[in-house]
């Protein structure tokens, strides 16, 4: 994505044990009944202990928003649950970018598309994060743009979406990985336009068994999901780590910068995209959500 106001902006079984044909069986004599256990021994019997979860493989694409919080997040994800972590996020991009058969009118290469990926990595978990390139940057969009006809362009995302989701798992095969859709924060020019797209994901979760990420709701204000703001109350977190509680006088965190509504970074975006290179709150309290969910989802 860009970062141009005037631009738009550019502103996520267990096995049953075989049994044996009792028909098969010869006749015996009943066995003897076994003593019942008394309710002490019972109760003195130990628990089966819990297997511990298997550190999870992630694969995390996504736009310039995925772009600069690439590292945050694989640091949450290997620090908390031992991860094997791969992202290959392109900023500018959206869903269509991802899908093979774009060809040239992609900005993502060939090597780098999602059921690619899924293929040469077999993550265990996908992770998508797309705002929603809504202003026809992109190539594949084939021009469609949200201005131009809201209709239109849900139309053509929900097409990509499906495209892409059925893209993954077959590459997964018996090992489809479940995709985490992440549900994008407020938008300050079109609000309802995330409003859609993150019921967009939130169909696709749903009608697949995946699952949903709402980092959106880690940067909106209590009871405003969708209304967009530049700071919020510090975290207890935040204020446990002051480098993330940027105004502890007044106990509020900035999420963006003043001049940039889309991004989290708070390091002036570049002509060369790459991970944010310092502390950002917002950036932060998105990655520990998708670590939570995945987290819970093991």
């Amino acid at each position: 994505m860009r970062r141009a106001w005037m631009a738009g902006l550019a502103l996520g079984v267990a096995l049953l044990g075989g049994c044996g044909d009792p028909a098969s069986e010869p006749e015996r004599a009943p066995a003897p009944a076994k003593p019942r256990a008394s309710a002490t021994t019972q109760q003195r019997a130990p628990a089966s202990p819990k297997a511990p979860a298997k550190p999870p493989k992630v694969l995390y694409l996504g736009d310039s928003l995925a772009m600069e919080a690439q590292n945050v997040l694989g640091a949450e994800l290997r620090g908390k649950l031992r991860a094997a972590y791969t992202s290959a996020p392109y900023s500018g991009t959206t869903v269509c970018d991802y899908l093979e058969g774009t060809g040239e009118r992609s900005l993502v290469p060939d090597a780098d598309k999602a059921a690619a990926l899924v293929r040469a990595h077999r993550p265990d978990f996908v992770v998508l994060q797309f705002w929603g390139n809504s202003w026809g940057y992109t190539p594949c969009m084939d021009g469609i743009t949200h201005d131009a006809g809201p209709r239109g362009y849900f139309d053509r995302y929900t097409a990509d979406l499906d495209r892409l989701t059925s893209q993954i798992a077959a590459a997964g095969g018996e090992h489809r990985p479940r995709i985490v859709w992440v549900l994008q924060g407020p938008d300050p020019i079109t609000p309802d336009r995330v409003r859609k797209v993150n019921a967009l994901y939130e169909e696709r979760a749903g009608a697949a068994g995946d699952l949903v990420a709402d980092v959106g709701r880690t940067v909106s204000a209590d009871g405003a999901r969708y209304t967009w703001v530049r700071q919020l109350p510090c975290t207890a977190y935040e204020r446990a780590h002051p480098d993330y509680c940027t105004d502890p006088g007044r106990d509020r965190t900035a999420l963006h910068r003043e001049d940039d509504y889309l991004h989290f970074c708070l390091a002036p975006t570049t002509s060369t995209p790459k991970p944010c290179p310092v502390r950002s709150p917002g950036i932060l309290r998105m990655a520990q959500e998708v670590t939570r969910v995945i987290r819970g989802a093991r």
